[in-house]
């Protein structure tokens, strides 16, 4: 297990440098812990997929579940936040699929496009695991009451706090994010068993 992590290291520390250009453009639109973000969830992604190819597992506490969600958490409100003052966040688009169609486009920066569709679905994916991990009996209509209900209330603080736009394409992936982090768990099952 201890040569797994290492080379789960080694391997993800290669791609985020080889693609440390790209990672630091993001900050110009991002608070700068978006470089700290983005290393944690490549080497997720890497070490899932280590031990997930030489069969082994990786046993975490609930303690250390909670933590690591928490600490997640304080990122992503960071990130959602405390952005650059030189952007105007006062936007609102009520209209779905607007704001996807747009990006998806090709009149935006690829980079841009990518990062926004990408990371409005890929950074809200651990909170549908951590949901699966901490209920017993699960349900798709409690998650998704829970995931409107919080994610609305982000949008909408955002908005008014001109820290974001509030924008319904960004509660449609967010949801999505969640959704699929709660179908993809007994794949995640199969490598990460919570003690």
């Amino acid at each position: 297990m201890k040569k797994s992590i290492i080379q789960s290291l080694f391997y993800s520390q290669i791609a985020f440098l080889i693609l440390l250009p790209i990672w630091m453009k993001l900050t110009v639109y991002l608070h700068p812990l978006v470089i700290l973000v983005v290393w944690f969830s490549l080497f997720s992604l890497v070490l899932f997929c280590v031990f997930w190819v030489k069969k082994e597992k990786i046993k975490c506490s609930r303690h250390v579940l909670h933590a690591l969600t928490f600490f997640y958490s304080i990122g992503l409100l960071i990130l959602l936040f405390f952005r650059p003052n030189n952007q105007n966040y006062s936007d609102i688009n009520l209209i779905p699929l607007n704001t996807i169609l747009f990006y998806l486009s090709g009149t935006v920066d690829f980079l841009i496009a990518f990062y926004n569709l990408g990371a409005n679905i890929g950074l809200f994916i651990p909170f549908g695991l951590y949901y699966v991990f901490l209920t017993k009996k699960p349900t798709i209509k409690q998650l998704l009451i829970i995931t409107l209900f919080t994610i609305s209330t982000i949008e909408g603080l955002q908005y008014i706090t001109r820290r974001g736009s509030l924008d319904i394409d960004d509660l449609i992936l967010n949801v999505l994010g969640v959704y699929i982090g709660y179908c993809i768990y007994p794949l995640i099952q199969k490598v990460v068993v919570i003690q």
